[in-house]
């Protein structure tokens, strides 16, 4: 039909073409490596205080979770307390009804029983306040380190903000340049290229021949393999580090 456009199949384009493009692209996200590397570690920095602080933030309520656990078993404890007075009181009015020496011996017992509980009970509640007490400065120490860490957080997230600014425009426009390349080539060969880069230490996976040797790892390529690199009728990957070969910039650019 008339004044449609025939949409090119990204499989048809000639070998040739397909490494120019890889080329082109590892271009692009070099650009894109050198931008990254100004903002060093910073990015890493960030969200490794970030992660700090939501850490601090957990264990500061894991402790107040714990001194209002404590709080409510010393008040418990007090409960029982005033129920043991009660019953105590409760006994030594009994006491005074009794019949024989066996219902007042009986009742002494059970006088000093409740007696033991409120020590037992007292020396609990010492425990929880002596525990609370360690909770809270553990809680004031981790609230201490967490805002020592968010000014920290500021300071980097301003030097990172900085260094953005000065590069966000520039790094959208490659990314942009970089998603129109890709859209030129098939999946399989950007999988390929992107796995390779990924395992790459200096995140090349597209090198040039320099010298007779591989611009990844410089292991000698011999002279028909370089024949066959300069041919551009397949895809050559580098017998020692799998980097995809091409031919020098000056030719492949043209």
């Amino acid at each position: 039909m008339a004044g449609k456009s025939k949409v090119v199949d990204v499989q048809e384009l000639p070998i040739e073409d397909k490494l120019k493009a890889l080329y082109q692209m590892q271009q692009v996200h070099s650009e894109i490596d050198k931008i990254n590397i100004l903002r060093g570690e910073l990015p890493l920095e960030v969200q490794d205080l970030e992660d700090e602080i939501a850490g601090l933030q957990t264990r500061i309520k894991n402790f107040q979770d714990e001194v209002k656990q404590l709080d409510t078993a010393s008040a418990n404890k007090k409960n029982e307390i005033v129920n043991a007075k009660n019953l105590i009181k409760k006994y030594e009015e009994q006491q005074n009804n009794v019949r024989n020496n066996r219902e007042f011996d009986s009742l002494s017992k059970e006088i000093e029983f409740q007696t033991l509980e409120i020590e037992l009970c007292e020396k609990r509640i010492r425990e929880f306040t002596a525990q609370g007490a360690e909770k809270q400065v553990a809680i004031d120490n981790a609230k201490n380190m967490m805002e020592e860490r968010k000014v920290d957080l500021k300071t980097k997230q301003a030097e990172l903000a900085d260094i953005t600014s000065d590069t966000e425009k520039e790094e959208k426009q490659l990314l942009k340049k970089s998603a129109e390349i890709e859209a030129r080539i098939e999946p399989r060969l950007i999988n390929a290229y992107k796995r390779i880069r990924s395992n790459a230490r200096n995140g090349l996976a597209v090198v040039t021949v320099q010298r007779d040797a591989c611009g990844g790892c410089f292991a000698n390529i011999p002279p028909q393999r370089q024949l066959d690199i300069r041919s551009r009728k397949k895809v050559i990957v580098c017998e020692y580090c799998g980097r995809i070969l091409v031919d020098n910039p000056e030719r492949i650019d043209n």
